[in-house]
């Protein structure tokens, strides 16, 4: 398991969250990127398939700097954890919302959760008592033998239930781009290395 610092540092001023959800049941990483709205699509169907519910989680986590912040105040930090869970709601009704357009037959139960904390700590937490666990991929940075970012990855290895990787139409492009970018720059890496050869020979 995966702690966050951050979560238990603003425990004791976040308002009370929702009760999780237990039982059988599917949960959805949303964020509102392409790669999770194929994953709440994939959660959707297979949960519809399974007569089970989805639970929709977003994580949120108050802005960094007030960490060193003394001046604020229990209030004020309750309206700002307000605010960002409110946000993080909308964020995952709007992707329930285009996800339902496109559904073909009844959508299952769905819950909305936003959840304190970074986005592999709330959804391996929320993955207690699960069914399976599903999850977006996306392109890593500039390191191409990437396929996983760092959370669905961390998902893969420390969810307490299955988890299912979804590889989004975003995801694959951003792999085919970085792909045709290491092709582009090969040649030019062994014309450098020739050159650097030929160089080095000794005259004849």
């Amino acid at each position: 398991m995966v702690y966050d610092e951050e979560v238990s540092l603003y425990a004791d001023v976040a308002p009370a969250e929702p009760e999780v959800m237990r039982g059988p049941r599917v949960v959805a990483a949303v964020d509102g990127s392409g790669g999770s709205k194929a994953a709440l699509r994939f959660a959707l169907e297979d949960a519809a398939r399974r007569g089970v519910p989805v639970e929709a989680v977003i994580a949120y986590r108050p802005p960094e700097l007030w960490v060193d912040y003394d001046g604020i105040g229990s209030p004020e930090e309750r309206r700002l954890h307000d605010t960002l869970r409110s946000q993080g709601e909308e964020t995952v009704r709007a992707a329930i919302d285009e996800a339902a357009r496109e559904f073909d037959g009844p959508l299952p139960e769905v819950q909305v959760r936003a959840s304190l904390g970074s986005p592999a700590d709330a959804l391996i937490r929320e993955s207690q008592g699960a069914d399976l666990l599903v999850v977006g991929s996306r392109g890593h940075g500039g390191f191409h033998t990437m396929l996983l970012g760092s959370t669905s990855m961390q998902c893969a290895m420390h969810a307490a239930c299955p988890v299912t990787v979804v590889h989004s139409t975003e995801a694959h492009s951003h792999r085919l781009r970085l792909h045709r970018e290491r092709q582009d720059q090969r040649p030019g890496e062994r014309r450098g290395r020739a050159d650097a050869s030929s160089e080095a020979e000794p005259p004849g």
